[in-house]
Protein backbone atom coordinates (compact mmCIF):
# COMPACT_ATOMS: atom_id res chain seq x y z
CA UNK A 1 0.00 0.00 0.00
CA UNK A 2 1.70 3.35 -1.70
CA UNK A 3 1.01 6.88 -1.87
CA UNK A 4 -0.05 9.55 0.00
CA UNK A 5 -3.14 11.76 -0.07
CA UNK A 6 -4.08 15.42 1.02
CA UNK A 7 -7.35 16.01 2.07
CA UNK A 8 -8.32 19.70 2.04
CA UNK A 9 -11.35 20.56 4.69
CA UNK A 10 -12.14 18.35 7.59
CA UNK A 11 -16.07 18.79 7.35
CA UNK A 12 -18.71 15.75 6.27
CA UNK A 13 -17.00 15.79 2.73
CA UNK A 14 -13.29 15.73 3.39
CA UNK A 15 -14.39 13.27 6.58
CA UNK A 16 -16.04 10.97 3.31
CA UNK A 17 -13.04 11.09 1.47
CA UNK A 18 -10.84 9.95 4.17
CA UNK A 19 -13.38 7.12 4.47
CA UNK A 20 -12.78 6.39 0.67
CA UNK A 21 -8.81 6.57 0.59
CA UNK A 22 -8.21 4.20 3.92
CA UNK A 23 -6.54 1.20 2.88
CA UNK A 24 -6.07 2.18 -0.57
CA UNK A 25 -2.83 4.88 0.48
CA UNK A 26 -0.17 4.50 3.07
CA UNK A 27 -0.81 8.00 4.39
CA UNK A 28 -3.90 10.81 4.63
CA UNK A 29 -3.11 14.38 5.72
CA UNK A 30 -6.34 16.49 6.57
CA UNK A 31 -5.78 20.47 6.57
CA UNK A 32 -8.77 22.24 8.44
CA UNK A 33 -9.05 25.74 8.63
CA UNK A 34 -11.35 25.39 12.22
CA UNK A 35 -10.59 23.73 15.17
CA UNK A 36 -12.98 20.93 15.98
CA UNK A 37 -15.10 21.53 19.50
CA UNK A 38 -15.62 18.40 21.42
CA UNK A 39 -18.96 18.02 20.55
CA UNK A 40 -21.87 18.59 18.16
CA UNK A 41 -21.14 22.16 18.24
CA UNK A 42 -21.64 25.08 15.49
CA UNK A 43 -18.55 26.34 14.29
CA UNK A 44 -18.02 29.23 12.51
CA UNK A 45 -16.26 27.53 9.12
CA UNK A 46 -19.23 26.53 8.51
CA UNK A 47 -21.70 29.10 8.34
CA UNK A 48 -25.12 27.29 6.90
CA UNK A 49 -24.76 25.14 9.55
CA UNK A 50 -27.51 26.91 11.39
CA UNK A 51 -30.56 25.63 9.09
CA UNK A 52 -31.89 22.84 8.03
CA UNK A 53 -30.23 19.87 7.13
CA UNK A 54 -31.87 16.22 6.15
CA UNK A 55 -29.99 13.06 4.80
CA UNK A 56 -32.65 11.64 2.00
CA UNK A 57 -33.06 8.03 1.02
CA UNK A 58 -30.60 7.73 -1.83
CA UNK A 59 -27.98 9.71 0.41
CA UNK A 60 -28.33 7.15 3.53
CA UNK A 61 -27.67 4.33 0.85
CA UNK A 62 -24.94 6.09 -0.06
CA UNK A 63 -23.22 6.89 3.47
CA UNK A 64 -24.53 3.51 4.47
CA UNK A 65 -22.37 2.20 1.09
CA UNK A 66 -19.15 4.29 3.11
CA UNK A 67 -19.95 3.61 6.44
CA UNK A 68 -21.36 0.83 7.13
CA UNK A 69 -24.17 1.47 10.54
CA UNK A 70 -23.63 5.10 10.29
CA UNK A 71 -27.76 6.01 9.84
CA UNK A 72 -28.05 3.47 13.12
CA UNK A 73 -25.34 5.72 14.88
CA UNK A 74 -27.14 8.98 13.71
CA UNK A 75 -30.19 7.76 15.51
CA UNK A 76 -28.08 6.69 18.58
CA UNK A 77 -27.35 10.44 18.82
CA UNK A 78 -30.65 11.80 18.64
CA UNK A 79 -31.44 12.21 14.34
CA UNK A 80 -34.77 11.59 13.60
CA UNK A 81 -36.14 9.41 11.49
CA UNK A 82 -38.79 10.82 9.32
CA UNK A 83 -41.52 9.31 6.41
CA UNK A 84 -42.35 12.32 4.53
CA UNK A 85 -45.54 10.83 2.84
CA UNK A 86 -46.96 10.28 6.48
CA UNK A 87 -44.72 12.76 8.92
CA UNK A 88 -45.00 15.86 7.18
CA UNK A 89 -47.83 17.91 5.78
CA UNK A 90 -46.88 18.88 2.31
CA UNK A 91 -48.64 22.14 0.79
CA UNK A 92 -47.84 23.23 -2.55
CA UNK A 93 -50.26 25.60 -5.01
CA UNK A 94 -52.64 22.54 -5.52
CA UNK A 95 -53.70 22.87 -1.43
CA UNK A 96 -52.44 20.32 1.54
CA UNK A 97 -51.07 16.85 -0.12
CA UNK A 98 -52.87 13.56 1.17
CA UNK A 99 -50.97 11.37 3.41
CA UNK A 100 -50.22 7.80 1.90
CA UNK A 101 -49.57 3.98 3.01
CA UNK A 102 -46.03 3.91 1.52
CA UNK A 103 -43.10 3.94 3.87
CA UNK A 104 -40.00 3.31 1.80
CA UNK A 105 -38.46 6.60 1.70
CA UNK A 106 -37.42 8.16 4.84
CA UNK A 107 -35.70 11.48 5.73
CA UNK A 108 -33.14 11.64 8.94
CA UNK A 109 -32.67 14.87 10.50
CA UNK A 110 -30.47 16.67 12.70
CA UNK A 111 -28.10 20.16 13.24
CA UNK A 112 -25.23 19.72 10.64
CA UNK A 113 -22.96 19.70 13.82
CA UNK A 114 -24.39 16.19 14.71
CA UNK A 115 -23.86 15.12 11.34
CA UNK A 116 -20.32 16.25 11.10
CA UNK A 117 -19.81 14.92 14.86
CA UNK A 118 -20.99 11.73 14.10
CA UNK A 119 -19.67 10.99 10.62
CA UNK A 120 -16.17 12.70 12.57
CA UNK A 121 -15.71 10.12 14.98
CA UNK A 122 -16.60 7.06 12.67
CA UNK A 123 -14.47 8.01 10.22
CA UNK A 124 -11.52 8.77 12.62
CA UNK A 125 -12.23 4.95 14.43
CA UNK A 126 -11.81 3.30 11.21
CA UNK A 127 -8.52 5.30 10.36
CA UNK A 128 -7.32 4.02 13.64
CA UNK A 129 -8.15 0.57 13.12
CA UNK A 130 -6.91 0.87 9.50
CA UNK A 131 -3.14 0.75 8.27
CA UNK A 132 -3.28 3.75 6.73
CA UNK A 133 -2.03 6.34 8.75
CA UNK A 134 -3.99 9.46 9.38
CA UNK A 135 -2.77 12.74 10.09
CA UNK A 136 -5.61 15.81 11.11
CA UNK A 137 -3.93 18.88 11.03
CA UNK A 138 -6.89 21.60 12.60
CA UNK A 139 -6.32 25.47 12.62
CA UNK A 140 -4.64 25.36 9.57
CA UNK A 141 -5.20 26.71 6.10
CA UNK A 142 -4.05 25.88 2.29
CA UNK A 143 -2.49 28.62 0.76
CA UNK A 144 -1.83 27.48 -2.74
CA UNK A 145 -1.42 24.34 -4.52
CA UNK A 146 2.45 22.79 -5.48
CA UNK A 147 3.08 21.10 -8.71
CA UNK A 148 4.87 21.21 -11.93
CA UNK A 149 4.51 19.93 -15.88
CA UNK A 150 0.75 20.24 -15.13
CA UNK A 151 0.60 17.71 -12.25
CA UNK A 152 -0.11 18.76 -9.03
CA UNK A 153 2.09 17.39 -6.17
CA UNK A 154 0.93 19.11 -2.59
CA UNK A 155 -0.34 21.78 -1.08
CA UNK A 156 1.35 24.98 1.29
CA UNK A 157 -0.12 25.44 3.92
CA UNK A 158 0.00 27.89 6.97
CA UNK A 159 -0.97 27.36 10.10
CA UNK A 160 -3.59 30.07 11.92
CA UNK A 161 -1.98 30.57 15.41
CA UNK A 162 0.54 33.08 16.61
CA UNK A 163 3.18 33.16 14.27
CA UNK A 164 1.90 31.86 10.79
CA UNK A 165 4.13 29.06 10.21
CA UNK A 166 4.19 28.28 6.53
CA UNK A 167 5.27 25.38 4.81
CA UNK A 168 4.51 22.77 1.76
CA UNK A 169 2.89 19.07 2.13
CA UNK A 170 4.14 16.55 -0.78
CA UNK A 171 1.34 14.39 -1.69
CA UNK A 172 0.79 11.92 -4.89
CA UNK A 173 -3.23 12.68 -4.60
CA UNK A 174 -4.75 16.33 -3.36
CA UNK A 175 -8.82 15.92 -2.68
CA UNK A 176 -9.83 18.93 -2.55
CA UNK A 177 -13.42 18.56 0.00
CA UNK A 178 -13.20 22.79 0.99
CA UNK A 179 -17.23 23.52 0.18
CA UNK A 180 -18.12 26.51 -1.49
CA UNK A 181 -15.41 28.73 -0.60
CA UNK A 182 -12.32 26.54 -2.82
CA UNK A 183 -9.59 28.77 -4.08
CA UNK A 184 -8.83 25.58 -6.25
CA UNK A 185 -9.48 27.24 -9.67
CA UNK A 186 -7.28 30.48 -8.22
CA UNK A 187 -4.41 27.85 -7.46
CA UNK A 188 -4.65 26.38 -10.72
CA UNK A 189 -4.11 29.36 -12.70
CA UNK A 190 -1.31 30.14 -10.25
CA UNK A 191 0.79 27.13 -11.27
CA UNK A 192 0.01 28.33 -14.97
CA UNK A 193 -2.96 25.81 -15.37
CA UNK A 194 -6.51 26.71 -16.60
CA UNK A 195 -9.32 26.83 -13.91
CA UNK A 196 -12.32 25.12 -14.89
CA UNK A 197 -15.46 26.39 -17.03
CA UNK A 198 -17.95 27.09 -14.61
CA UNK A 199 -22.07 27.32 -15.08
CA UNK A 200 -23.86 29.32 -12.03
CA UNK A 201 -28.06 29.30 -11.86
CA UNK A 202 -28.77 31.98 -9.00
CA UNK A 203 -32.47 31.87 -8.43
CA UNK A 204 -31.35 34.85 -5.17
CA UNK A 205 -32.69 32.16 -2.35
CA UNK A 206 -32.68 34.11 1.03
CA UNK A 207 -33.73 32.24 3.73
CA UNK A 208 -34.26 32.58 7.81
CA UNK A 209 -33.99 29.88 10.40
CA UNK A 210 -34.36 30.11 13.95
CA UNK A 211 -34.81 26.78 16.65
CA UNK A 212 -37.92 26.23 18.38
CA UNK A 213 -39.24 24.36 21.09
CA UNK A 214 -43.05 23.18 21.74
CA UNK A 215 -44.51 23.08 25.43
CA UNK A 216 -46.23 19.90 23.30
CA UNK A 217 -44.25 17.98 20.87
CA UNK A 218 -45.78 18.73 17.53
CA UNK A 219 -47.39 15.81 15.37
CA UNK A 220 -45.64 16.91 11.81
CA UNK A 221 -42.88 18.07 9.86
CA UNK A 222 -44.32 20.94 7.91
CA UNK A 223 -43.52 22.08 4.21
CA UNK A 224 -45.07 24.63 2.80
CA UNK A 225 -43.45 24.85 -0.41
CA UNK A 226 -42.43 28.21 -2.59
CA UNK A 227 -43.47 27.63 -6.60
CA UNK A 228 -42.27 30.41 -9.07
CA UNK A 229 -46.04 31.81 -9.13
CA UNK A 230 -45.58 32.96 -4.97
CA UNK A 231 -41.69 33.14 -4.70
CA UNK A 232 -42.24 32.51 -0.82
CA UNK A 233 -41.97 29.14 1.64
CA UNK A 234 -40.95 27.66 4.60
CA UNK A 235 -40.49 24.51 6.36
CA UNK A 236 -40.20 23.35 9.98
CA UNK A 237 -38.45 20.06 11.07
CA UNK A 238 -37.53 17.78 14.06
CA UNK A 239 -33.63 17.99 15.33
CA UNK A 240 -32.03 16.50 18.45
CA UNK A 241 -32.92 17.46 21.69
CA UNK A 242 -36.75 17.45 21.19
CA UNK A 243 -36.40 20.78 19.00
CA UNK A 244 -37.38 22.18 15.85
CA UNK A 245 -35.55 24.18 13.15
CA UNK A 246 -37.89 26.31 11.05
CA UNK A 247 -37.05 27.63 7.96
CA UNK A 248 -38.51 30.94 5.81
CA UNK A 249 -37.45 31.41 2.53
CA UNK A 250 -37.68 33.97 -0.43
CA UNK A 251 -36.68 33.74 -4.01
CA UNK A 252 -35.78 36.42 -6.79
CA UNK A 253 -35.89 39.59 -4.85
CA UNK A 254 -37.64 38.59 -2.05
CA UNK A 255 -36.11 38.38 1.35
CA UNK A 256 -36.99 36.63 4.69
CA UNK A 257 -35.93 38.56 7.17
CA UNK A 258 -33.55 38.19 10.49
CA UNK A 259 -35.13 40.70 12.65
CA UNK A 260 -37.14 38.90 15.20
CA UNK A 261 -40.63 40.38 14.82
CA UNK A 262 -40.27 40.28 10.83
CA UNK A 263 -39.49 36.97 10.96
CA UNK A 264 -43.25 36.14 12.38
CA UNK A 265 -44.55 38.73 10.29
CA UNK A 266 -43.34 36.96 7.20
CA UNK A 267 -44.55 33.38 8.26
CA UNK A 268 -47.75 34.97 7.91
CA UNK A 269 -47.38 36.04 4.35
CA UNK A 270 -46.83 32.38 3.04
CA UNK A 271 -49.63 30.62 1.20
CA UNK A 272 -51.05 29.24 4.07
CA UNK A 273 -51.30 30.37 7.72
CA UNK A 274 -50.07 26.89 9.41
CA UNK A 275 -46.71 27.31 9.95
CA UNK A 276 -47.39 30.70 11.12
CA UNK A 277 -50.26 29.15 13.59
CA UNK A 278 -46.93 26.79 14.88
CA UNK A 279 -44.42 29.80 15.46
CA UNK A 280 -47.13 31.75 17.09
CA UNK A 281 -47.15 28.85 19.43
CA UNK A 282 -43.30 28.31 20.03
CA UNK A 283 -40.53 28.73 22.35
CA UNK A 284 -37.69 30.49 20.43
CA UNK A 285 -34.39 29.12 21.44
CA UNK A 286 -32.14 30.65 19.11
CA UNK A 287 -31.37 33.57 17.01
CA UNK A 288 -32.65 34.24 13.89
CA UNK A 289 -30.08 33.37 11.16
CA UNK A 290 -29.92 34.35 7.64
CA UNK A 291 -28.12 32.71 4.61
CA UNK A 292 -27.85 33.78 1.33
CA UNK A 293 -25.05 32.16 -0.64
CA UNK A 294 -27.99 29.35 -2.04
CA UNK A 295 -26.84 29.65 -5.54
CA UNK A 296 -25.91 26.55 -7.68
CA UNK A 297 -22.40 26.54 -8.79
CA UNK A 298 -20.72 23.74 -10.95
CA UNK A 299 -17.19 23.70 -11.98
CA UNK A 300 -16.43 21.52 -14.69
CA UNK A 301 -13.49 19.91 -14.30
CA UNK A 302 -14.30 16.92 -16.08
CA UNK A 303 -13.30 18.36 -19.41
CA UNK A 304 -10.35 17.75 -20.89
CA UNK A 305 -7.94 19.52 -19.84
CA UNK A 306 -9.39 20.47 -16.65
CA UNK A 307 -8.75 18.13 -14.29
CA UNK A 308 -4.88 17.92 -13.55
CA UNK A 309 -2.90 14.54 -12.76
CA UNK A 310 -2.78 14.60 -8.49
CA UNK A 311 -5.94 16.42 -8.21
CA UNK A 312 -9.76 16.00 -7.44
CA UNK A 313 -12.00 17.84 -6.45
CA UNK A 314 -15.51 16.49 -4.26
CA UNK A 315 -18.51 17.80 -3.01
CA UNK A 316 -19.82 21.48 -3.03
CA UNK A 317 -16.54 22.38 -4.22
CA UNK A 318 -17.53 21.02 -8.11
CA UNK A 319 -20.82 20.95 -7.50
CA UNK A 320 -22.63 23.03 -5.14
CA UNK A 321 -26.41 23.07 -5.13
CA UNK A 322 -29.03 25.69 -3.76
CA UNK A 323 -29.17 24.51 -0.41
CA UNK A 324 -33.17 24.55 -0.01
CA UNK A 325 -33.13 21.20 -1.88
CA UNK A 326 -30.97 19.08 1.27
CA UNK A 327 -29.02 17.39 -1.84
CA UNK A 328 -25.08 18.34 -0.70
CA UNK A 329 -24.46 15.43 1.77
CA UNK A 330 -26.03 12.90 -0.40
CA UNK A 331 -23.94 14.17 -3.34
CA UNK A 332 -20.13 14.20 -1.32
CA UNK A 333 -21.06 10.88 -0.40
CA UNK A 334 -21.90 9.50 -3.81
CA UNK A 335 -18.29 11.23 -5.02
CA UNK A 336 -16.44 9.89 -2.12
CA UNK A 337 -17.70 6.26 -3.78
CA UNK A 338 -16.98 6.82 -7.05
CA UNK A 339 -13.39 7.84 -5.56
CA UNK A 340 -13.54 4.59 -3.84
CA UNK A 341 -14.07 2.43 -6.65
CA UNK A 342 -11.77 3.88 -9.07
CA UNK A 343 -8.78 3.67 -6.83
CA UNK A 344 -9.70 0.26 -6.22
CA UNK A 345 -9.53 -1.19 -9.62
CA UNK A 346 -7.08 1.14 -11.14
CA UNK A 347 -4.73 2.60 -8.27
CA UNK A 348 -2.89 5.56 -8.33
CA UNK A 349 -1.73 5.54 -11.66
CA UNK A 350 -2.21 7.50 -14.61
CA UNK A 351 -5.73 8.77 -16.02
CA UNK A 352 -6.84 7.70 -12.25
CA UNK A 353 -7.77 11.40 -11.31
CA UNK A 354 -9.37 12.35 -14.64
CA UNK A 355 -11.68 8.95 -14.15
CA UNK A 356 -12.61 9.81 -10.93
CA UNK A 357 -13.86 13.37 -11.83
CA UNK A 358 -15.78 11.61 -14.66
CA UNK A 359 -17.57 9.61 -12.55
CA UNK A 360 -17.96 12.36 -10.22
CA UNK A 361 -19.67 14.75 -12.86
CA UNK A 362 -22.39 11.70 -13.72
CA UNK A 363 -23.06 10.96 -10.31
CA UNK A 364 -23.90 15.44 -10.32
CA UNK A 365 -26.18 15.05 -13.13
CA UNK A 366 -29.28 14.45 -11.77
CA UNK A 367 -28.70 16.47 -8.40
CA UNK A 368 -27.96 19.37 -10.97
CA UNK A 369 -30.84 19.37 -13.49
CA UNK A 370 -33.14 18.66 -10.34
CA UNK A 371 -32.02 21.70 -8.60
CA UNK A 372 -31.34 24.14 -11.74
CA UNK A 373 -34.88 22.91 -13.40
CA UNK A 374 -36.90 24.40 -10.16
CA UNK A 375 -34.67 27.81 -9.96
CA UNK A 376 -34.68 28.46 -13.38
CA UNK A 377 -38.61 28.51 -13.53
CA UNK A 378 -38.20 30.95 -10.24
CA UNK A 379 -36.45 33.24 -12.44
CA UNK A 380 -38.60 32.95 -15.37
CA UNK A 381 -41.55 33.75 -13.20
CA UNK A 382 -39.70 36.74 -11.79
CA UNK A 383 -38.27 38.02 -15.46
CA UNK A 384 -42.19 37.64 -16.77
CA UNK A 385 -43.63 40.12 -13.49
CA UNK A 386 -41.32 42.94 -14.89
CA UNK A 387 -40.94 42.36 -18.26
CA UNK A 388 -37.14 41.90 -17.97
CA UNK A 389 -35.26 38.94 -19.51
CA UNK A 390 -35.95 36.55 -22.31
CA UNK A 391 -39.06 34.75 -23.10
CA UNK A 392 -39.41 31.32 -22.04
CA UNK A 393 -39.25 28.71 -24.71
CA UNK A 394 -41.96 26.51 -26.14
CA UNK A 395 -39.84 23.57 -24.68
CA UNK A 396 -39.13 25.59 -21.61
CA UNK A 397 -43.32 25.58 -21.13
CA UNK A 398 -44.19 22.44 -21.89
CA UNK A 399 -41.13 21.36 -19.35
CA UNK A 400 -42.63 23.46 -17.08
CA UNK A 401 -46.85 22.87 -17.38
CA UNK A 402 -45.30 18.80 -16.84
CA UNK A 403 -43.87 19.43 -13.98
CA UNK A 404 -46.41 21.73 -12.47
CA UNK A 405 -49.18 18.51 -13.70
CA UNK A 406 -47.12 15.91 -11.73
CA UNK A 407 -46.85 18.14 -8.58
CA UNK A 408 -50.40 18.54 -9.10
CA UNK A 409 -51.29 14.89 -9.23
CA UNK A 410 -48.91 13.81 -6.41
CA UNK A 411 -50.91 15.68 -3.75
CA UNK A 412 -53.65 13.41 -4.37
CA UNK A 413 -52.49 10.29 -6.14
CA UNK A 414 -50.75 8.02 -4.36
CA UNK A 415 -48.45 6.44 -7.48
CA UNK A 416 -47.71 9.58 -8.43
CA UNK A 417 -46.45 10.74 -5.03
CA UNK A 418 -44.52 7.99 -4.56
CA UNK A 419 -42.53 8.10 -7.60
CA UNK A 420 -41.93 11.41 -7.02
CA UNK A 421 -40.90 10.78 -3.60
CA UNK A 422 -38.52 8.14 -5.25
CA UNK A 423 -36.88 10.00 -7.36
CA UNK A 424 -36.12 13.36 -5.92
CA UNK A 425 -34.91 11.14 -2.68
CA UNK A 426 -32.60 9.81 -5.00
CA UNK A 427 -33.62 6.20 -4.66
CA UNK A 428 -35.78 5.85 -7.64
CA UNK A 429 -34.00 6.44 -11.17
CA UNK A 430 -35.04 9.47 -12.98
CA UNK A 431 -36.55 7.51 -15.89
CA UNK A 432 -39.24 6.67 -13.30
CA UNK A 433 -40.78 10.29 -13.87
CA UNK A 434 -41.26 9.53 -17.66
CA UNK A 435 -43.45 5.82 -17.02
CA UNK A 436 -46.37 5.14 -19.18
CA UNK A 437 -48.34 5.42 -15.79
CA UNK A 438 -46.90 8.23 -14.70
CA UNK A 439 -47.05 10.54 -17.93
CA UNK A 440 -50.42 9.49 -19.06
CA UNK A 441 -51.82 10.57 -15.66
CA UNK A 442 -50.48 13.34 -16.21
CA UNK A 443 -51.41 14.13 -19.98
CA UNK A 444 -55.12 12.79 -20.02
CA UNK A 445 -56.37 13.27 -16.39
CA UNK A 446 -57.03 16.37 -14.65
CA UNK A 447 -55.63 16.36 -10.92
CA UNK A 448 -58.06 16.66 -7.92
CA UNK A 449 -57.33 19.82 -5.46
CA UNK A 450 -55.56 18.97 -2.03
CA UNK A 451 -57.05 19.43 0.90
CA UNK A 452 -57.88 23.29 2.40
CA UNK A 453 -56.27 22.61 5.72
CA UNK A 454 -53.52 20.21 6.82
CA UNK A 455 -54.93 16.41 6.34
CA UNK A 456 -54.86 14.86 10.17
CA UNK A 457 -56.00 11.24 9.13
CA UNK A 458 -53.19 9.46 6.75
CA UNK A 459 -55.47 8.64 3.32
CA UNK A 460 -55.10 6.17 0.53
CA UNK A 461 -56.20 7.10 -2.22
CA UNK A 462 -56.03 5.18 -5.63
CA UNK A 463 -57.22 7.48 -8.66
Amino acid sequence: MDGTAVVVGGGHAGMLAVRALLGRVGKITVVERDRYPDGPEFRAGVPQARHIHNLDSGGQQALESLLPGIVGALIDAGARRLVPSQDMVIHTESGWHHRFGFTRFELVTCTRPLFDFVIRNWVLADAAASATRLEVLTATEVTGLSGAFGRVTGVRVRSRGAGQAEGEISADLVVDASGRGSRTPRWLEALGLPAPAEDIVDAQLAYATRMVRFADEPADAVLLQARPRLRRGGAMMPVEGGRWLVTLQGYVGIRALTDEEAFLDYAATLAHPHLHRMLKAAEPVSPVYGFLETSNRYRHYARRGASPAGLIVIGDAVAAFNPVYGQGLSAAATHAIAMRDILASAGLRGGFTAATQRAIARASSWPWRTATTVDRQFLAAAAAETGSGAKTTAAGRASQWFSDRLMAHAATNEHVAEVMHGVYQHALPPARLLSPAVVLRALVTSPAPGYPEPPVRRTTMFQ
